[in-house]
């Protein structure tokens, strides 16, 4: 695993953050993980090496959609690649979604390939 493919995942559920970290660590990802919106900004604000993060847009406290804009607002951290994973698959929920800030948007249950090829995309 190397540090050019690291990747934290916010996400309250911790089965979600328990089978995504499985496939992708199988995949060669390093993974760092949190189960809610300021434990995850203050770890990305801690380690420069993150490169994704993987935002639950449905969290309880501070949803993805106010973290995204948390992260948006603090020039240390700005710059960093967001992808939405959301059970939300509604019509105009991935524009929701790049219009609050994140570069792409994945729905659960996540695909792994189309993820892969997200992440593979903004690694690479």
């Amino acid at each position: 695993m190397t540090a050019d493919k690291k990747v934290l995942i916010i996400d309250d559920d911790s089965r979600n953050i328990f089978a995504l970290k499985a496939v992708l660590k199988a995949k060669g990802y390093s993974i760092v993980s949190a189960t809610e919106a300021r434990e995850g900004i203050n770890i990305l604000l801690a380690d420069a090496t993150i490169k994704v993060v993987l935002m639950d847009m449905m969290m309880p406290d501070i949803d993805g959609y106010e973290a995204i804009s948390m992260i948006r607002n603090n020039s240390a951290i700005a710059g960093s690649i967001i992808i939405a994973v959301t059970a939300q698959a509604m019509v105009g929920d991935k524009e929701k979604c790049l219009a609050a800030g994140a570069n792409d948007y994945v729905s659960k249950p996540v695909d792994i390939d189309a993820l892969s090829g997200l992440l593979n995309r903004y690694l690479n």
